[in-house]
């Protein structure tokens, strides 16, 4: 099966490519995850992120934001020392500030945050249909837009590079290849 050329052929990296990327999330806390996912690559490869997202999982709580928003210094620095994440003092602290940020969002209107997500593309999946993998962009104004909301709300480490990484990842954008069967299924 043709697919977008970035996946590879690493079993993990197909997988994530044919059966997570690009499909359209819209839980609050989903989305939480992923934008955190997506901060915490910032430099690396989405593989070594991919690699360790049970490790992730598991440090973080699950990303719960309700229990990340509690932690702070005592956790900060269990975390650091813990060899299956990435361990960046910066985005751990961001990635607690950042669940602060959507507890407070989601205690004022439940789906607040998926709702300011995906006002960024009025709500429905922007279906791009580039013709190779090097047409993407890794940047859009519309990536840009949501990057100075999320800071205005106080979320850190959501640059446009990494806003618009998350927002292919998370679906509201598809921008799987044409001619990835990909496509076509989640434009159909």
């Amino acid at each position: 099966m043709p697919r977008c050329e970035w996946c590879g052929d690493d079993p993990l990296y197909v997988e994530y490519h044919d059966r997570e990327w690009g499909v359209p999330r819209r839980d609050s806390r989903e989305l939480f995850e992923m934008l955190t996912l997506e901060g915490f690559q910032a430099g690396l490869s989405w593989i070594t992120i991919l690699r360790k997202r049970e490790n992730f999982r598991a440090a973080f709580a699950g990303f719960r934001p309700q229990i990340l928003a509690g932690w702070g210094a005592p956790e900060v620095e269990r975390l650091l020392g813990d060899a299956g994440i990435v361990r960046h003092r910066g985005k751990i602290e961001a990635t607690l500030s950042n669940a602060r940020q959507w507890c407070r969002l989601e205690e004022a209107r439940p789906g607040a945050f998926s709702d300011l997500v995906w006002d960024s593309v009025g709500g429905t999946p922007r279906q791009e249909g580039r013709r190779q993998h090097a047409d993407l962009p890794s940047v859009t104004p519309e990536a840009t837009a949501l990057a100075k909301k999320l800071k205005a709300e106080g979320f850190r480490f959501c640059g446009p590079t990494t806003t618009y990484a998350f927002m292919q990842a998370a679906g509201l954008i598809n921008d799987h290849v044409a001619d990835c069967p990909r496509h076509a299924e989640l434009a159909g």
